[in-house]
């Protein structure tokens, strides 16, 4: 009696396990949505508290997990204290990476102390996910990382945009430490830009062997102003276009788009292509892939073809828009 009593309790637990996994299998992955914008240059740009007002309000209206920004956000003055409100003002959880310009006139020191950012690179997690903000703002030369500061970072292109050892190392153990899938953000692109891009990248692609599953999935970027997506060895690193502009520099330099005055507050945009509304994005992901929502806007006349700027001019396309992009992990 007693034996076919346990055979009994047995079964009924059997029953019990199968139903809540039965349960766990139908219910839907509910994944993250997360806002992102780069590259809005408030020291460039007249407008810039209007362009991340609009970024804030589409993240607010989207409900979305936390907002990041890219970098290349704002100088380190006390007449920008209005963007750094501006951005806290968000409630939700918010999450700041350096760009190269963010230490034009000040060290990394005292513009994560201007914007409270606890750490140059961090990692945080969010449902599924775990995400890497990375810090590529570092000269190298004769085996010496030194870091952006005042402007330093304006010399050849091969001994700038490198990701320090210190911060390899620390890159390695945070993946190891994850099951989970990891998503990147940097400023500087790892496609194409970072001074020791393919080291990092191999970084990744030996975490996704040891794990024996594609647990780095996507890197997203800004610093390039442009719109593309680029998949290399099964990882998608994605191009996040600034928020207003494009810069052209001397040979196209334009001064009738804006007036006297503001070119006065902002005599760098006469050195810019801007458009005419804030570019962000929106990312719905969960743990088949996910769907960018960009945003697309026009250039403010005249633009690059009434100004002869050549189609090659850049390696990469100039435009205004963040074009929506699908990607299936």
């Amino acid at each position: 009696m007693n034996k076919h009593i346990g055979i009994m309790k047995s079964f009924i637990k059997i029953v019990i396990l199968c139903c809540a996994f039965t349960v766990m299998a139908q219910t839907p992955d509910k994944g993250i949505k997360f806002g992102i914008v780069a590259d809005i240059h408030h020291d460039i740009m007249h407008d810039a508290p209007e362009r991340l007002a609009d970024f804030l309000d589409a993240a607010k209206s989207n409900d979305v997990d936390f907002i990041i920004d890219l970098g290349d956000f704002c100088f380190v003055k006390e007449e920008n204290r209005n963007m750094v409100n501006l951005w806290n003002s968000f409630a939700g959880d918010k999450y700041h990476v350096l760009g190269n310009h963010d230490m034009d006139n000040c060290t990394k020191e005292e513009y994560m102390d201007f914007l409270g950012i606890p750490s140059r690179y961090y990692s945080f997690d969010k449902g599924d996910f775990h995400f890497i903000v990375l810090d590529a703002n570092n000269l190298y030369s004769d085996g010496v990382f030194t870091p952006y500061a005042h402007g330093n970072f304006y010399v050849d292109m091969s001994k700038r945009e490198f990701i320090d050892d210190k911060q390899i190392e620390w890159l390695k153990n945070d993946l190891k430490n994850t099951d989970k899938r990891c998503i990147i953000f940097s400023h500087q692109c790892l496609e194409n830009s970072v001074g020791n891009r393919e080291t990092v990248r191999k970084i990744f692609e030996d975490e996704n062997e040891r794990a024996g599953f594609k647990k780095v999935v996507a890197a997203f970027s800004g610093h390039d102003h442009t719109n593309y997506e680029k998949v290399i060895n099964g990882i998608v690193y994605v191009q996040i276009n600034s928020a207003s502009n494009q810069w052209v520099g001397d040979e196209y330099e334009c001064d009738s788009r804006f007036s006297p005055e503001i070119y006065a507050r902002r005599p760098s945009l006469k050195k810019v292509v801007p458009w005419k509304d804030s570019l962000y994005a929106i990312v719905t992901m969960d743990n088949s892939g996910f769907d960018l929502k960009g945003k697309a806007s026009e250039f403010i006349a005249p633009t690059p073809e009434d100004l002869k700027i050549p189609a090659d001019f850049f390696p990469y396309p100039l435009v205004p828009y963040i074009k929506d992009f699908k990607y299936s992990f």
